[in-house]
């Protein structure tokens, strides 16, 4: 497994998106969370076509970490079944992931 991942969640406001931003980095969950949006996306949910103007947040933290970051995410997150999911870093320049590692928390 990486050490290092980058998380992304969903949300439809850029202040929902700036709460789960600002969360994640006071609690040292994450170094660095970008917020990305306006952008659209399309979903089937309870068995109907939908199409939601959404804010994509992409937050950069240690693989050990996910667990806190998933539960601190559903805690603050509006919608019932949040996008909530995780992608290892495979490679990533040396000071940057050393700025990483230095501005999250270890693992519990």
């Amino acid at each position: 497994m990486s050490e290092y991942i980058q998380v992304a969640t969903t949300v439809a406001t850029e202040e929902e998106a700036g709460a789960i931003a600002r969360l994640l980095v006071e609690k040292r969950l994450a170094a660095c969370v970008q917020v990305v949006g306006p952008m659209t996306s399309h979903y089937r949910w309870q068995g109907k076509i939908e199409t939601a103007g959404e804010y994509l947040c992409l937050a950069k933290s240690r693989a050990a970490l996910y667990p806190e970051i998933e539960a601190a995410i559903k805690a603050i997150h509006p919608y019932e079944v949040p996008e909530i999911i995780a992608m290892p870093v495979i490679a990533g320049s040396k000071e940057y992931l050393a700025w990483l590692a230095a501005e999250v928390r270890e693992p519990s």
